[in-house]
């Protein structure tokens, strides 16, 4: 049985992916795995997190009980799957680290070497 959406990308030459500039994944290289029955496999290569101080400081905010990173994504930067970008920020690899603990300050920044904020 075909792949519906493997059979689309390979027939409008689409079989490396592209990122829109705001995914985390932007800009990154992309390889490529032969399996052993000759198909290939496209795959994103590493990426890795950036250090918390490489990001001015916008605001803060003080996590509350039921904050999600979803919302808070949605409330500071205008988009709910900005999520990652808060994490980043804030030096965590999983995006409930950044509210599981209720009074915790969190950070939030300007995208990765934009200059501005209150810490410059």
């Amino acid at each position: 049985m075909t792949d519906p959406l493997k059979a689309f990308m390979q027939a409008n030459a689409l079989t490396t992916p592209t990122f829109p500039p705001d995914s985390r994944y932007y800009g990154l290289d992309t390889k490529q795995w032969i399996r052993p029955d000759g198909e290939p496999v496209t795959f994103v290569r590493r990426r890795f997190v950036p250090p918390p101080e490489n990001f001015a400081t916008l605001s803060e905010h003080r996590v509350e009980v039921g904050d999600r990173p979803d919302n808070l994504a949605a409330k500071y930067l205008g988009d709910p799957e900005q999520y990652w970008r808060l994490c980043d920020g804030n030096g965590v690899m999983h995006p409930n680290e950044l509210v599981d603990t209720v009074g915790r300050r969190l950070r939030i920044t300007l995208p990765e070497g934009v200059a501005g904020g209150t810490d410059v």
